[in-house]
């Protein structure tokens, strides 16, 4: 609105230099719409409030889901509803950057992500929490979020599944109210279970057998293959050669893994190594 205005004014400028009887040249350009046409844009409003905002947060919790679904590769939809169930707490947004040019600002916070009753990811959690980056960048529909720093909750949030209710003893959390319906039992992802990616009849060493023993394992084995497969399928042939290589040394090191959270820190770091390679970087 702000260029439209200025571009109206420099034509009533035009039309006032007509009135006193000063001719220009058709083609003359006339300093005012010079100015309207190269006028920065308006920076943006408030940002650190943008950065605080609760409809960032709101998006924010939308594109841990989002971005949980495509390193899962499936259940978009499903894990799109649970996101409405689930509670993101945010602590200390700080404003990093602010560009007035492409309209955007970036902070950091601290995330802190509560899953709805009944659900949990790989060992069982149901409390994931972060320190990572978004940039809110300003668009015609509204404000676009991208993470940063945000594997931490993204990649075991891939493993969601249902867990075997409490005791009837113990109390159970209402969900949140919802204004349409309650997620439905049908619509909750699927129990994990201990299969991986690969045959366990086949085992032989000794992280795939540790693999195979823990659902938890399996499951990041699962997500892991899932988005390596997923990668693979649109990589060039030099991005292709380096995920295969890493793929080696990432299986090297898992097997010399002695514990379970070893094993699982390897996953979760081979899957933000795919993420850079096929990025890139």
């Amino acid at each position: 609105m702000r260029r439209f205005s200025l571009t109206l004014a420099a034509i009533a400028t035009l039309f006032a230099a007509g009135a006193c009887g000063k001719k220009r040249p058709a083609d003359a350009l006339d300093e005012n719409a010079i100015l309207a046409n190269t006028a920065e844009p308006a920076p943006v409003a408030q940002p650190q409030k943008l950065c605080a905002s609760s409809a960032i947060y709101d998006k924010i919790k939308l594109e841990l889901f989002r971005e949980a679904a495509e390193i899962r590769g499936r259940d978009q939809e499903t894990l799109g509803r649970i996101a409405a169930y689930s509670a993101l707490r945010v602590d200390e947004p700080v404003l990093r950057a602010s560009d007035d040019a492409v309209h955007s600002v970036t902070c950091t916070a601290h995330l802190a992500l509560d899953l709805p009753p009944g659900l949990a990811v790989a060992g069982g959690r149901r409390s994931l929490d972060a320190t990572l980056g978004y940039t809110v960048q300003s668009a015609g529909d509204g404000n676009v979020v991208t993470l940063s720093g945000a594997d931490a909750i993204t990649v075991p949030l891939a493993t969601l599944a249902k867990v075997a209710p409490p005791p009837v003893s113990a109390p159970i959390a209402p969900l949140p109210s919802d204004p349409l319906a309650p997620i439905p039992e049908s619509a909750a992802p699927s129990a994990p279970v201990s299969q991986p990616s690969f045959d366990c009849a086949k085992a032989r060493t000794r992280g795939e057998q540790a693999v195979c023993a823990s659902t938890g394992l399996a499951a990041l084995d699962r997500a892991m293959a899932t988005y390596y497969n997923r990668v693979m399928a649109s990589a060039d042939d030099g991005t292709a050669a380096e995920l295969r290589r890493t793929r080696d040394r990432f299986i090297a090191y898992r097997e010399r893994c002695t514990t379970d959270t070893c094993i699982a820190d390897a996953y979760r770091g081979r899957m933000r190594e795919i993420g850079e390679i096929a990025a890139g970087r």
